[in-house]
């Protein structure tokens, strides 16, 4: 565990879209607390409806020039640097960006969760332990299926849609590849133990 007044400890959780990274990370926040980690979501970095690339099917939100990279990268660095934040909130229902931040205090654990964080390299060179989640297509599709209709209020149809058209394609072309730089590959489709595994493994290595 990182002392007091030592240098912040930053890891990464990646992998495709529902693979399970974002349990993982709300697990690992779980067992550290509040007081010693806090919660980078890639997520809340989106540029917008308006100024994200577009593809077949529309504005595409899983391709990189989507999430503005380089704020995430000055407010990790400062995080890792000791200084607090205001970070962006992003509103799924709009597509846009929120017009409030939320201020966040560096933490001894700093969390970073997201599909592109090990593809970004600039980013991915300021975390000092990166996880890879795995998960085939077709389970990742059931858990977004379903999250995006209850939860953002998605038909079925755009879901396939948009899941067929960008999310499947940008997975291969620029998420399944970064796993290479990861330091630790899961499956969350192992057994439940699979995490808390995991859970002893990066406290060990941090």
């Amino acid at each position: 565990m990182t002392g007091t007044g030592a240098r912040p400890k930053v890891i990464g959780i990646s992998g495709g879209s529902c693979s399970g990274k974002s349990t993982l990370t709300a697990r690992l926040f779980r067992h550290f607390g509040p007081d010693k980690s806090v919660v980078l979501p890639q997520d809340d970095y989106f540029f917008g409806l308006g100024d994200a690339p577009q593809g077949k099917g529309g504005a595409n939100f899983d391709h990189p020039d989507a999430v503005d990279f380089e704020m995430m990268w000055n407010q990790l660095q400062a995080l890792k640097s000791g200084r607090a934040i205001d970070r962006p909130l992003y509103d799924f229902a709009t597509h846009l960006p929120k017009a409030e931040t939320e201020h966040t205090e560096p933490r001894p654990i700093i969390l970073v969760d997201g599909i592109l964080i090990l593809h970004h390299q600039p980013l991915c060179d300021l975390l000092d332990l990166r996880i890879f989640v795995e998960c085939d297509s077709e389970t990742r599709f059931a858990r977004r299926l379903a999250r995006d209709v209850r939860e953002r209020g998605r038909t079925q149809q755009s879901v396939h849609l948009q899941f067929t058209n960008q999310v499947s394609p940008m997975h291969d072309l620029f998420v399944e590849p970064s796993k290479s730089h990861a330091d630790i590959v899961i499956n969350s489709q192992q057994s439940e133990s699979v995490y808390d595994d995991l859970v002893e493994r990066v406290e060990s290595q941090i």
